[in-house]
């Protein structure tokens, strides 16, 4: 398929659509009871308070000494906590959990994973932040170091608080679909599993350059904040299509839908946008969007097959841009992100 350059607005207007911010909810200040919260990371980062949500769930407040601010954390245990268990980080699209677009409102992930001995763990924010270390603070969006937050910060302090093994994994949708390519090839070793649903691997050439700026420029910001101008050298460090050598010895579950219509995008279904101009944007605009992250796919594709590393990759004949492919996409990648923690597929 071919993808022009000039998608850059359908991209606006879907995102827009779809991943329209409202305001988050904070979590109160409450003791940290069950949990062990003493000790910081390297920097000065902490847990601050924890919250219960729900049977086995959790809302932490988690100081980011990079930021210089409480990032909350939301927190699904693992099914046997009477003994150490892995984590899968598990993150969300450019609204960055901040708003209605989130693995919990919009599919029933948790309800699958509830099972599961692994302890979920979702940081909420960075709104159209792509979870990287931004060059310098932007206008709008502020300072973002979430590639330091979710690599050198918050993992230590999970893995005390939650008394894990010390395995891990990582997945993400769309915008986060690139961030959790990028990742592990900052922070070799951290991660053992990746799944990317619906990202675009490229960032450095035209079409992916374009790509991110869209999404930046949606939330307000200024992508020249966060990797410098067009042809920047930070833009290629940073691609994960460019270095993709380093997702080497991981295991990896990459999809991407084709952009037609599918199963899911039917008027007033359970995982459309409601009404017929719901329908019409979450085909036509989330379609063209599922087109560009094909291509950027198929690309990764053939550039892991040319290094000789291996990954399974799902490339379904339909599908927009939309939850219902993400929920799907997330239960076929439990076999990948399982293997890594050490747990059964099933």
């Amino acid at each position: 398929m071919r993808v022009s350059t000039r998608w850059g607005s359908a991209v606006l207007a879907v995102a827009a659509t779809v991943l329209l911010p409202i305001a988050a909810g904070t979590a109160h200040a409450a003791p940290i009871g069950g949990l062990n919260p003493s000790g910081t990371s390297a920097d000065g980062s902490r847990i601050v308070s924890s919250q219960s949500t729900g049977d086995r769930t959790l809302k932490l407040q988690v100081y980011s000494a990079a930021m210089d601010k409480n990032i909350e954390v939301d927190v699904q245990r693992a099914a046997d906590t009477s003994g150490p268990a892995p984590v899968l980080y598990l993150l969300n699209g450019a609204g960055g959990g901040e708003d209605s677009a989130t693995w919990q409102k919009q599919t029933d992930v948790l309800t699958f994973l509830k099972d599961k001995n692994v302890n979920v763990v979702q940081p909420v924010g960075g709104q159209f932040s792509y979870y990287t270390d931004w060059r310098a603070p932007d206008p709008k969006l502020g300072v973002n170091m979430w590639k330091t937050f979710l690599t050198e910060e918050l993992p230590p302090l999970v893995d005390k608080a939650l008394n894990t093994n010390g395995l891990n994994a990582i997945a993400g949708l769309s915008m986060a679909g690139t961030s959790v390519l990028q990742l592990p090839i900052a922070a070799p070793g951290l991660y053992r599993s990746v799944a990317a649903y619906s990202g675009c691997a490229q960032i450095s050439d035209p079409i992916g350059y374009n790509f991110v700026n869209t999404v930046v420029a949606m939330g307000g910001g200024n992508a020249e904040n966060m990797y410098g101008p067009k042809g920047d050298p930070m833009w290629a460090a940073n691609d994960p299509y460019v270095n993709a050598e380093g997702l080497r010895g991981l295991n990896l579950f990459i999809s991407s839908g084709s952009g037609l219509p599918g199963r899911y995008d039917t008027l007033d279904g359970a995982h459309a946008l409601p009404g017929p101009g719901g329908l019409a944007n979450q085909v036509l605009l989330g379609g063209g969007l599922e087109a560009a992250t094909n291509y950027c796919t198929h690309n990764l594709a053939t550039k892991l097959d040319q290094l000789g590393i291996p990954a399974t990759f799902d490339f379904e004949p339909t599908g927009t841009h939309s939850w219902g492919y993400w929920q799907d996409d997330l239960v076929k990648s439990w076999p990948v992100l399982a293997a890594g923690l050490g747990l059964p597929a099933n």
